[in-house]
C-alpha cells in the first residue's frame, strides 16, 4: 500500500512538473499571437482574470469593459453611461500597470455601443483606450454608427475593429461580409474588422477565404467553434469552424492578426480554456 501511495505521489509531482514545463515553454507567439477575450472570464474579477492568464500562459488580452467597470454596471445601460461619463484616469492607469507588472498586454479595449449613444459617451471610450495603453477598440456596434466612430478614430488615431454576430436578419448589425463592406464604405482605414470566425461559420460564410481577402483590415479575430446554420457553440474541434486552417493561414503569411480565444459555452472556464489553448497549439504544430 505504501508503495502504491509513493508511486501515486511521484506521478502527481511528475505530472505537475510536466504541466509547469509545458506552460513555461509555451511560446508567446507560436507563429501567431494567441490571446484571450476577457469576456470568457465574465464571472471573474479583474485580479482573478489576471491570475488566470498567468496560470494559463496567455499574455495578450482583449479587455472586456466589464473587467474595467464591473459586470453589474455593463449590464445596466444607465449605470454604464454614468460610469463612462465619469471615468477615472487613475483607475485605468492602475489597470494598465497591473497587466504590465505581470508581463501581460492589453491588445484591445472592448466597448459596445447602440445607435442612441451620444458623441460624448463615444469619446470616453477612446479616452479609456488611451489610458489603458492600447491603440485598438473592438466593438459590437451598428453599421449606421460607423461614421461617428470614424471621426473619433481619426482624432485619436485608434483602430476600431467591428465584431460580427449571426444576426443576418438585422441589416444594421455586423454579420455577413456584405455588412462589413457597408460599414467600412467611404470611411478611413481606422475602421476595421474583429472577425468572429465562429459566428461567421454559423451563417455559412467562409472565414478562411474572407481573411485571405481582408487580412489588411483585420487586427484580431475571435477563435470560437460553432456549427453551421446558426448552430450551437461547441468545444474546439467539435463544430464546423476551420480553426486550424485560420491559425495556420495567419502563421504561414506572418500576418499581425491576434487570435483571441472566446469561450461562450458552459463548463469550467480554466479547464475549457486550457483545452482550447492546447487545441490551438496542436493545430499550429501541424
Amino acid at each position: 500500500m505504501r508503495l502504491l501511495v509513493i508511486i501515486f505521489l511521484i506521478g502527481l509531482v511528475c505530472s505537475g512538473c510536466a504541466i509547469k514545463r509545458a506552460k513555461q515553454n509555451r511560446p508567446s507567439r507560436p507563429g501567431v499571437i494567441l490571446g484571450v477575450q476577457s469576456y470568457s472570464f465574465k464571472d471573474y474579477s479583474l485580479d482573478e482574470l489576471l491570475n488566470a492568464m498567468v496560470k494559463l500562459g496567455i499574455r495578450s488580452c482583449e479587455l472586456w469593459e466589464g473587467h474595467v467597470a464591473s459586470v453589474p454596471i455593463v449590464r445596466d445601460p444607465k449605470a454604464l453611461t454614468a460610469w463612462r461619463m465619469n471615468i477615472n484616469p487613475g483607475h485605468l492607469k492602475e489597470i494598465k500597470e497591473k497587466f504590465k507588472s505581470r508581463g501581460l498586454s492589453i491588445q484591445a479595449y472592448n466597448a459596445n455601443f447602440k445607435d442612441n449613444v451620444t458623441d460624448d459617451e463615444l469619446e470616453k471610450a477612446f479616452q479609456a483606450a488611451t489610458f489603458l495603453g492600447t491603440k485598438c477598440i473592438t466593438s459590437s456596434a451598428t453599421v449606421s454608427l460607423m461614421p461617428r466612430l470614424d471621426r473619433l478614430a481619426k482624432k485619436y488615431q485608434i483602430i476600431v475593429a467591428m465584431h460580427n454576430h449571426d444576426l443576418v436578419n438585422k441589416p444594421n448589425e455586423f454579420s455577413t461580409s456584405e455588412s462589413f463592406k457597408r460599414g467600412m464604405a467611404n470611411l478611413s482605414g481606422y475602421i476595421q474588422i474583429n472577425l468572429d470566425i465562429g459566428h461567421f461559420t454559423a451563417i455559412n460564410q467562409d472565414p478562411v477565404a474572407y481573411i485571405k481577402e481582408m487580412h489588411k483590415k483585420i487586427p484580431c479575430v475571435h477563435i470560437k467553434d460553432r456549427k453551421q446554420n446558426r448552430g450551437a457553440r461547441t468545444p474546439f474541434g467539435k463544430g464546423d469552424t476551420p480553426i486550424g486552417e485560420v491559425l495556420r493561414l495567419i502563421r504561414d503569411h506572418n500576418w499581425p492578426i491576434v487570435a483571441n480565444i472566446e469561450l461562450e459555452y458552459p463548463g469550467d472556464t480554466i479547464e475549457e480554456m486550457e483545452r482550447s489553448i492546447a487545441f490551438c497549439i496542436n493545430e499550429l504544430n501541424k
